[in-house]
């Protein structure tokens, strides 16, 4: 009786702490309310089976107990019972399955009127880039990638010319319209996922692929990767910012073309040395594994770091200074830091990116 008693009230505590748990979906941001008509519907389904489920073990329990006077009685089959259950069993799946595909099927189906935009995935960050006014994104191949050309866009393209390159934290987009975003892995497997936004796809590398939404509403919201990619994983954030199409259209007048990017002129490269360094820093993935107030991370903190003394894994120790600094920049595995693990990937810099990422490396450890 006293396991009876268990079950049930594991049965209620489960359900009351379905319908009162303070965790709860964000906000919808997008069109991609059918995604959480889905979701209730197998919670509906699974909440019901796990309720009839309990209850029945907890009545068969309570009702086929041990007592002296009974016996059980031998009954392997029973093809009614089975019956009843694969009939229940098919149902439920068909009620799980059914809405399902017909969402998949509205997630693959791209309007011809979609905006387009690239989102690139590299540990442990993201980059972007829009069709310039030709609407064409222009051809990649992953032996153009270099210091000047991270995207990888082929030079002889026309169509690459004008588009627009966005190597920093933020990605923007109009509200109200249709876009396409067209995923694309530099490294390993990564997931390009907005909670508000409900839809999220894997970035496989070798792969082009893409999903579609409509921003219903404007604000910002986080843009995580949601595959396990590596130490730095949990730190490999952005943000989308959706906004009215004026607004739009004035930022992105702000980012520089690949034209401009490969003659070393535009918007982004303007600043000091040191906040083009700041820029860098963030675009090339760096802060994501090296703290800047001295926190413990990944990394070791930039806060306090040049001119201190740094024990290696063979025990040796080396001052940082600026010599230090570039050799760990271009060829991070040489002299590792005690405490922690070669897993930096070697950063393909100019030398004046590296002059500024120098400048910033300095104004940053104070």
């Amino acid at each position: 009786m006293a396991l009876v008693i268990v079950l049930v009230v594991l049965l209620v505590a489960s359900v009351l702490f379905h319908f009162l748990s303070p965790w709860y979906l964000t906000p919808i941001a997008s069109n991609w309310g059918m995604i959480d008509d889905t979701l209730t519907i197998t919670f509906a389904v699974t909440g019901f089976v796990f309720v009839v489920v309990n209850l029945f073990l907890a009545y068969s329990i309570y009702k086929y107990r041990y007592r002296k006077d009974r016996r059980a009685s031998y009954e392997p089959e029973n093809k009614k019972l089975e019956w009843w259950l694969t009939a229940f069993t098919t149902i439920g799946v068909v009620a799980m399955l059914a809405p399902g595909l017909f969402v998949w099927a509205k997630y693959v189906e791209v309007p011809e009127d979609a905006m387009l935009v690239e989102a690139v995935g590299q540990q442990w960050r993201w980059t972007y880039r829009y069709p310039g006014a030709d609407g064409v994104l222009g051809t990649v191949d992953t032996r153009n990638v270099n210091a000047k050309n991270p995207y990888g866009l082929n030079e002889d393209d026309p169509n690459g010319q004008d588009d627009i390159l966005v190597s920093g934290s933020e990605i923007h987009l109009p509200v109200g319209g249709p876009v396409k975003v067209v995923l694309r892995s530099k490294d390993v497997l990564h997931d390009f996922y907005v909670p508000e936004i409900r839809a999220k796809m894997d970035l496989v590398p070798g792969m082009i692929t893409y999903f579609w939404f409509t921003p219903i509403r404007t604000g910002g919201f986080d843009v995580l990767c949601a595959e396990l990619c590596g130490s730095g994983h949990y730190n490999m954030r952005s943000r989308m910012i959706v906004e009215e199409e004026n607004e739009f259209q004035t930022w992105q007048q702000t980012q520089p073309t690949f034209a401009q990017t490969l003659a070393g002129t535009g918007a982004a490269s303007g600043g000091s040395l040191t906040e083009q360094g700041e820029r860098l820093a963030r675009d090339q993935g760096c802060i994501a594994c090296h703290s800047l107030d001295g926190s413990p991370s990944v990394g070791p903190t930039w806060k306090g770091l040049v001119g201190k003394t740094e024990t290696l894994v063979d025990g040796s120790s080396v001052v940082v200074d600026e010599d230090y600094l570039k050799e760990s920049i271009v060829d991070p595995n040489a002299k590792v830091v005690k405490g922690y693990g070669p897993i930096m990937p070697p950063a393909q810099l100019t030398d004046d990116q590296l002059k500024a990422l120098m400048a910033y490396l300095k104004a940053a450890s104070g």
